[in-house]
């Protein structure tokens, strides 16, 4: 895979060094010449110049790019180039840097970005998520602002322990997509049941995620809607007849 990274400082070339460690093929956008000398970075190409010129993104092949990922300390910069690379060179996917909290609600389609890597806030939820155990966390904004990934641990005493991921009616817009527990990472079935201080991870829009807390809530505020409850009431039916 091609990246191109706008901005080698420490976080561009953090990216650049694991990437690179993934024998992707890396590109790095810098206008300041000093940055490759310091960089330590061994295999990767570089381009001295400003990403935000047309005529840089042209020298750099930017139509050839897989990903071009915008990691400068300027959120101006990282939209900029952002948009450059969606409109005028079609890339596929890109990846944009934000560094002021405040200017998270631009980081998406309309300024070509496809993925937002607001690191402020990641780092709130990384914080909130040791912390919080039973709400509902945001890692991750994605697909322009629509989809989210989301962490929920299980407390004790919550209605959906004991329960198969199965019996549990998730909300239509809201996908599990993964279980942590006891450090390893599960890939969940309908079988597979719920337990005490599992870590779920769900894709979802950003409107499910309220149904999705609501859902979670502990069962003396929202109780767990599954279709165990159905079925169950459906079999007494029919013992009574």
């Amino acid at each position: 895979m091609k990246v191109i990274i706008a901005g080698a400082g420490s976080v561009g070339s953090s990216i650049a060094r694991e990437l690179l460690a993934h024998r992707h093929e890396v590109l790095l956008v810098d206008p300041k010449p000093e940055v490759i000398g310091r960089s330590g970075l061994r295999g990767a190409k570089w381009l001295i110049g400003d990403a935000c010129e047309l005529s840089t993104l042209k020298e750099a092949r930017v139509d050839e790019a897989d990903v071009v990922v915008s990691a400068t300390g300027d959120d101006k910069v990282n939209l900029v180039v952002s948009l450059l690379a969606k409109t005028e060179f079609g890339v596929g996917r890109t990846v944009g840097r934000v560094n002021n909290p405040k200017n998270d609600w631009m980081f998406d389609g309309s300024w070509g970005v496809d993925v937002a890597v607001n690191t402020p806030r990641l780092m709130t939820a990384l914080v909130e998520e040791a912390v919080e155990i039973g709400d509902v966390v945001r890692l991750l904004t994605l697909q322009t602002g629509v989809s989210s990934l989301v962490e929920f641990t299980v407390p004790g005493g919550s209605a959906i322990i004991g329960r198969t991921v199965g019996q549990i009616d998730w909300p239509s817009d809201c996908t599990l997509v993964a279980i942590l527990r006891d450090q390893a990472p599960i890939a969940p079935s309908i079988d597979d049941v719920i337990d005490h201080r599992d870590e779920l991870f769900f894709l979802t829009t950003i409107q499910a995620e309220d149904e999705l807390r609501a859902l979670l809530a502990p069962a003396a505020d929202a109780p767990v809607r599954a279709r165990e409850a159905d079925e169950t009431a459906d079999e007494d039916d029919a013992f009574d007849g």
